[in-house]
């Protein structure tokens, strides 16, 4: 009995586990750099994608197509990154936190296709690739042309130190 107390079908712990660092491991990048989508956000797109696809997958048993709510998740997804970019001043900014929300969503749909290990090595991959591009970026001066030349200015303090941005 005390068994079941702590069964969460057709859930694991250890992918719960697995979502939760995979989300942290992305949201950690991201709060650094004050952005709208941090550790909290992160985690919990992650595990709910995880939770979705999980509990699909077992409904499928019943005749019932799990790829319809992976379909469903990437539309909601969608929208969710939608949401997060605005047009500034003709600038649109918040594409990389809405390109984090998919891979956020992907990753809890790889780990809710028992591939636990290969969605922590998917945050740590694209935790490398936003991390090594904004390196690479502030590297070369080519780099910083065009929309990232408009954005740094938008970005400037003003006299009481706060950015706009």
């Amino acid at each position: 009995m005390f068994d079941d107390l702590w069964a969460i079908d057709p859930l694991t712990w250890t992918g719960i586990a697995s979502t939760l660092a995979c989300g942290g491991i992305i949201g950690l990048e991201r709060q650094i750099l004050g952005k709208p989508v941090g550790i909290r956000t992160s985690m919990l797109i992650c595990l709910s994608t995880y939770i979705f696809v999980t509990v699909s997958n077992s409904v499928a048993a019943s005749g019932t197509d799990p790829s319809r709510i992976i379909g469903q998740v990437v539309t909601g997804v969608g929208f969710l990154g939608g949401g997060v970019m605005l047009a500034r001043d003709g600038i649109v900014v918040g594409v990389t936190s809405a390109a984090a929300i998919w891979i956020l969503a992907a990753i809890g749909v790889t780990v809710a296709c028992n591939h636990g290990v290969t969605g922590i090595k998917l945050a740590v991959l694209g935790a490398v690739i936003l991390v090594g591009v904004t390196k690479v970026e502030h590297t070369f001066k080519a780099l910083q042309r065009g929309v990232h030349s408009k954005f740094r200015s938008i970005r400037r303090p003003d006299s009481n130190g706060d950015s706009d941005a």
